[in-house]
């Protein structure tokens, strides 16, 4: 169901053929809800956190900052939907990209008021976008740098 950053990449790397459109197709089917059985048992803190690489702290501070808020069993113990799975995965991929606790609590409070609030969540994307896409150009930038240091000390082993 959700899986480590490097997994998620090599699934959606398999899945596509290079164009950014069928890339965002295998993201969006690899984490669509028609994906998940409605039947789909609900998960325990400690299964929650291994399926999406996170630790129980980290889900527990999500649920305290209210992000995420998975129902409670008879003997009182979350159990995570597989909803809550899903919006889990969406919270680690946006902060791996940098997105702040802020954003996020503002998009999720977004959301849960429902589609009248698509205009703002649309902007809100557009400005992470933005970011990722500074970031990517950042890294290439210095990856490339790294490259270059590379070829230079190739030829010149004591560099």
């Amino acid at each position: 169901m959700a899986m480590a950053t490097e997994a998620l990449i090599e699934r959606i790397l398999a899945a596509s053929d290079g164009s950014s459109s069928s890339t965002i197709d295998a993201l969006h089917e690899l984490l669509d809800d028609a994906a998940i059985e409605a039947s789909t048992v609900p998960r325990g803190v400690a299964e929650a956190a291994r399926l999406v690489g996170l630790s129980t702290h980290t889900l527990r501070y999500y649920e305290q900052e209210g992000l995420v808020r998975p129902a409670r069993n008879a003997s009182g113990y979350r159990e995570y939907s597989a909803s809550d799975l899903r919006r889990l995965v969406f919270l680690t991929r946006m902060r791996l990209s940098g997105m702040t606790m802020t954003d996020l609590k503002r998009y999720i409070s977004l959301v849960e008021q429902g589609p009248s609030t698509v205009t703002e969540r649309r902007r809100i994307m557009r400005d992470q976008h933005d970011r990722i896409t500074r970031q990517i150009r950042e890294l290439s930038l210095a990856l490339e740098t790294t490259e270059y240091k590379i070829r230079v000390y190739n030829g010149h082993p004591e560099g």
